[in-house]
């Protein structure tokens, strides 16, 4: 539909794309053209997470649904089993109204790219692979489907969303579609009540849970809407000031606090080439333990190491140090104090300038954030964040934070030192106390720095036996982004730690392409080989002209099927 470099531009013209751009330019330009990244809130109801756990249930079963959601969190907390309470009720619940079909159907026509949640084929004959997966279907005429967690059906009933599906699947996928529906998954939203327990909440729960209901209405299809949505297209392809567009939206925008702090982004973009992952090898890892038990002596193994040490506590290592604490200085009767935290800022600066060190150790993390506390109370004007209660505290995590992230942005190893903190207490599903194992860190602080670093490993000494511990539960804080390792313990050793990362970048680098990416480079080779086009006349559904390649064969349909 649309062609040339400006199309290239823009990395999507999908649904969400122009929706994102139809509420507000900005927010379209920031995340689909500078494509900046936030780092990830770790929230318990994270709509994408619940929405990825409620598809998986619906497509496969409610087990993999809840542990995949699990899986997507570092700590998993009293909030996080009771969103699972709700998906382990709701997702029985759609499976009984939907009828059978395929799932997650991609398809791509021109610019526009679509998944379809459900596909189900009209009076046709489904075919089945060895394991029961279902591998195609003798028809072209289908219904579909798209899945909802959400109490705000009018919204959703007016969107343009499924005309816009039926309109471009029909050509990409060369097939009719007769029917469109919304299935609508009630989001039960109730809070515990200051004179229940837990178990008490969770009983109510599970009764409020009984009556919450699956709706499945169908849309009448609307050509306007299809060419609503290609004027956007349009405007998209057009567009040289994104503007900012205040509204009730911006409360769930992810750049809400650098777009109202009117920041500026200083970017240049890369090429499109992938990164050598062998390349970008630099370890970033944080660890914990408990006092004496080999962290920081495990850090001076590390290749050329700096410790910037909070504590003193290097007797026994070789690794230059760099003392972060308060310097207090005398002229005559003036004392001049310089906060630890203005030290540690300032060795951020100086590696950012390039040192010969490789290795940049921060021992103890804890510590950092209570120098930056009384740093930022002295900037406010205050003795504790609750003197400021609707600023401070804010004021005081974004400071420690933006610095953290400046810190794991340079091209050294980072090694990330914490004592371990065993005093909070967790409630599980079935109602059973169990003690938290996590780093010594405000927890808030502790989610996001563990998005900022590869893996997050426990220290755990057993007699003379010294290992690191990788894997995650809802008891023990750790776990990591480097993809298809198994290794989840390894013996208190660099080398060892090197091991797991290179066993990280083989799977890398030997993991199969999807089939999206497939999908994609077939497209890609089509739009290489130029083919005859011929103008027609406008289409009976929209009134709008289009342009169609001559003889164009039928396009293969491609699925994400069940892993």
């Amino acid at each position: 539909m649309f062609g040339g470099e400006k199309v290239e531009q823009h990395s999507k013209l999908g649904y969400s794309a122009v929706s994102t751009f139809e509420n507000c330019p900005y927010q379209y330009k920031l995340r689909y053209i500078d494509k900046v990244e936030m780092l990830d809130e770790y929230e318990p109801t994270d709509a994408l997470k619940i929405g990825t756990a409620l598809h998986r249930g619906i497509e496969v079963d409610t087990s993999t649904a809840i542990q995949e959601y699990y899986n997507s969190y570092t700590i998993i907390t009293d909030a996080h089993i009771t969103e699972a309470i709700k998906l382990e009720t709701m997702i029985p619940k759609v499976k009984e109204v939907i009828p059978e079909g395929q799932h997650e159907v991609f398809f791509q026509y021109g610019a526009f790219k679509g998944t379809i949640d459900l596909l189900v084929p009209v009076d046709g004959t489904i075919h089945y692979d060895e394991v029961g997966n279902i591998d195609g279907f003798e028809t072209d005429t289908y219904d579909i489907y798209d899945f909802k967690y959400s109490n705000n059906i009018d919204k959703y009933m007016e969107s343009p969303q499924l005309h816009v599906y039926k309109y471009f699947s029909e050509k990409a996928l060369n097939i009719k579609i007769r029917k469109l529906y919304f299935v609508f998954v009630q989001k039960v939203q109730i809070r515990q009540k200051k004179t229940e327990d837990l178990n008490q909440f969770r009983l109510r729960l599970k009764n409020t849970l009984k009556d919450a209901q699956v709706q499945v209405k169908e849309v009448s299809y609307d050509a306007s809407k299809v060419m609503d949505f290609m004027q956007n297209q349009v405007n998209i392809l057009t567009c040289t000031d994104y503007k900012k567009q205040p509204s009730r939206l911006c409360d769930w925008c992810e750049y809400q606090e650098y777009c109202e702090k009117k920041e500026v982004l200083n970017m240049a973009l890369p090429s499109i080439n992938r990164v050598e992952v062998e390349k970008t090898s630099k370890k970033k890892i944080w660890i914990y333990g408990q006092p004496y038990s080999g962290k920081t002596t495990f850090a001076d193994q590390a290749p050329t190491p700096l410790n910037l040490n909070t504590d003193g506590n290097v007797k026994y290592v070789t690794m230059p140090r760099l003392a972060i604490k308060d310097e207090v200085t005398t002229e005559g009767r003036i004392t001049k104090r310089k906060f630890a935290w203005e030290i540690f800022k300032e060795a951020i600066s100086d590696l950012e300038k390039g040192s010969d060190f490789e290795t940049i150790v921060v021992d103890l993390l804890e510590d950092t954030y209570e120098h930056c506390r009384l740093y930022m109370y002295d900037q406010l004007g205050i003795t504790h964040e609750s003197d400021d209660s609707f600023r401070a505290w804010d004021k005081v995590r974004t400071e420690y934070l933006s610095n953290i992230k400046r810190l794991l942005n340079l091209d050294y190893n980072i090694i990330l030192i914490s004592h371990e903190d065993t005093s909070k207490d967790l409630t599980k599903k079935g109602g059973d106390k169990v003690t938290a194992i996590m780093p010594n860190l405000n927890e808030k602080a502790s989610k996001k720095i563990a998005g900022m670093v590869d893996l997050v490993a426990r220290l755990v000494v057993d007699g003379d036996k010294r290992t690191l511990n990788f894997k995650s539960d809802e008891v023990v804080f750790g776990g990591g982004r480097l993809q298809g390792v198994k290794t989840t313990e390894i013996p208190l050793s660099w080398d060892e730690l090197c091991k797991v990362y290179d066993e990280a970048i083989g799977n890398v680098a030997d993991k199969p392409k999807t089939a999206h990416q497939k999908k994609v480079e077939d497209f890609k080779k089509e739009q290489e080989e130029p083919t005859p086009k011929a103008e027609i006349e406008p289409d009976e559904t929209t009134g709008v002209k289009v342009t169609e390649p001559v003889e164009e064969d039928k396009p293969v349909r491609r699925t994400r099927r069940t892993r």
